[in-house]
């Protein structure tokens, strides 16, 4: 099945592609690695749906259309460590958002309570004069157990929180309760990092039960970089839009993956080898190698990605490139401001891809080499 593909100058012109989707389509789908701009285009999308009107006191006021989740979302929830006594430590919520509208009414511990323990053993309650939320832990002794107030939770566990009440919000506008009745779209990006692969498929499943309950008015965009869960939704959701975003010089490139989404490796090889041919090579681009390599080894039946880089004479058992990726590949690399590799790694980074490619045949049409004398270090 041959895939469709459009070029758009930046992310303001594919928010508005989105938004024509949903005009058909209830869902759409979005596969992105890392780096390339799914948060920022979450925020365009946003940004679209916001209008300034006259209220009903002569005032002007600012309508908008998205309930959104993603890092500005978790942003919304700080930490008050208590420095001064380091006891009464609590979650701040910043209740100037529109996100906690009608909270004390809606009765929203009973409301996020159920889903938090589908992933959690810590329990919460809100203060809502206060806008913050304290936690609570049960442990137990040999005499009995004992309630502990005010815990600080992991960053785990605060992200499976605010992921919890974003989805008793969603439960709220898609019951079309009168405090979430503005919402027209959901956008979520990247429900919660660093998903294992047994709550990447309950997340999903869950999301997509939840979404579906709805009466159709209310249209949705997951974006995500984590092919499990981008494949569990694709398989939840069968009649949803489906896309790669991919990031070229030129602009972005909207993908349609129709019903094979799982194609992004040559559409991410496409890309390396870009980036390795022009010596743009930023730190992240290791994530997406290794990420290419597992999959490949995986496939072909071996137990490490080690498997599949090309051994040398001097490196007879791909040791020394295999712990270079490993390395490389996790480093705390931001995404939001990337780093260039410095030019040793991007020797590195070039002859581990090079080899790969030479060893598992693709198309060499899709792989355009450039002249190197214009390539960069």
């Amino acid at each position: 099945m041959n895939k469709t593909a459009s070029t758009f100058a930046n992310l303001d012109d594919i928010a508005k592609h989105l938004r024509d989707r949903l005009d058909v389509k209830k869902y759409v789908l979005l596969f992105a690695y890392n780096g390339t701009g799914k948060t920022r285009l979450s925020m365009a999308f946003k940004d679209l749906g916001k209008a300034t009107v006259d209220g009903d006191d002569g005032n002007e006021e600012i309508t908008r259309d998205t309930l959104y989740f993603n890092a500005f979302t978790e942003d919304l929830f700080t930490w008050d460590n208590d420095l001064d006594s380091d006891e009464e430590r609590v979650l701040l919520m910043n209740t100037d958002s529109q996100f906690f509208s009608g909270l004390q009414e809606l009765e929203m511990e009973n409301r996020i309570r159920p889903l938090l323990r589908r992933y959690a053993d810590f329990d919460f309650y809100i203060e809502y004069q206060k806008g913050t939320v304290n936690f609570i832990r049960e442990d137990s002794f040999d005499e009995g157990t004992e309630t502990i107030e005010n815990i600080k939770i992991s960053r785990g566990e605060e992200n499976i929180f605010i992921w919890c009440f974003f989805l008793a919000v969603v439960q709220l506008a898609v019951d079309e309760q009168e405090a979430y009745n503005w919402v027209k779209y959901i956008y979520i990006d990247d429900p919660i990092s660093s998903l294992d692969d047994n709550n990447a498929i309950a997340v999903a499943s869950h999301l997509a039960q939840l979404l579906m309950k709805g009466n159709g008015k209310i249209r949705t965009v997951i974006s995500s970089h984590h092919a499990l869960f981008f494949n569990v939704m694709c398989n939840e959701l069968g009649k949803a839009a489906r896309y790669f975003l991919s990031k070229e010089a030129n602009g972005y490139i909207l993908t349609d993956t129709g019903d094979t989404p799982r194609f992004h490796h040559v559409a991410l090889l496409k890309q390396l080898h870009e980036v390795a041919e022009s010596g743009e090579i930023y730190t992240y681009h290791f994530n997406i190698l290794r990420s290419i390599l597992e999959k490949t080894a995986t496939f072909h039946g071996f137990r490490n990605f080690s498997a599949c880089i090309r051994q040398d004479n001097d490196d007879p058992d791909g040791i020394l490139h295999a712990r270079l990726v490993n390395v490389l590949s996790h480093g705390n690399y931001s995404l939001y401001e990337p780093q260039e590799m410095l030019p040793e790694n991007k020797d590195y980074f070039r002859k581990i891809l090079r080899d790969f490619m030479n060893n598992y045949r693709f198309n060499p049409e899709l792989f355009p080499e450039r002249n190197q004398e214009n390539v960069k270090a």
